[in-house]
């Protein structure tokens, strides 16, 4: 399967009204999946250095933080709004974008996702300080997954 077959697919898969498609045609497993709140895409930074986020003009929001998602007082869960690459900064040679005890505001971006050699940001939906981070740089990461642990403030 091509890079242009699997972007008509995506093409077609969000235009339409299934919510869910996985198809394995032996060489590439892809899952296509529909939430509530879809990233748009920026385009990747350079692998030789560059920076994604800075400046961009597209963001993208991570599903709504679940107060029932609070575990042991550590705060709310942020999770992952898609199948990804976990990038802790905004470039290769960059400090994390957040770490435990950074305060955010809202827009401020938490991490980078990449899928299919889009970068996407995800983004804080409200104030908070960021408890602990869940997934390592460079970790794949789930739909659904929680990335951070935030308190409200």
């Amino acid at each position: 399967m091509n890079e242009k077959t699997i972007l008509t697919l995506i093409d077609t898969f969000s235009s339409g009204n299934v919510d869910e498609l996985d198809l394995n045609d032996g060489t590439i497993h892809l899952i296509l999946r529909k939430a509530a709140a879809v990233c748009q895409s920026v385009p990747a930074y350079p692998r030789g250095g560059g920076s994604a986020g800075a400046g961009d003009p597209a963001v993208s929001l991570g599903l709504p933080a679940d107060p029932s998602s609070y575990r042991g007082g550590k705060g709310e869960a942020i999770t992952s709004p898609m199948v990804a690459v976990f990038h802790a900064a905004a470039g290769p040679d960059d400090p994390p974008l957040v770490k435990p005890g950074s305060k955010v505001k809202a827009g401020d971006t938490l991490c980078i996702l990449e899928a299919m050699n889009m970068m996407n940001q995800l983004v804080a939906e409200f104030d908070g300080e960021i408890r602990s981070v869940l997934a390592g740089n460079g970790d794949p990461v789930e739909f659904g997954q929680t990335l951070f642990e935030v308190k409200r403030l």
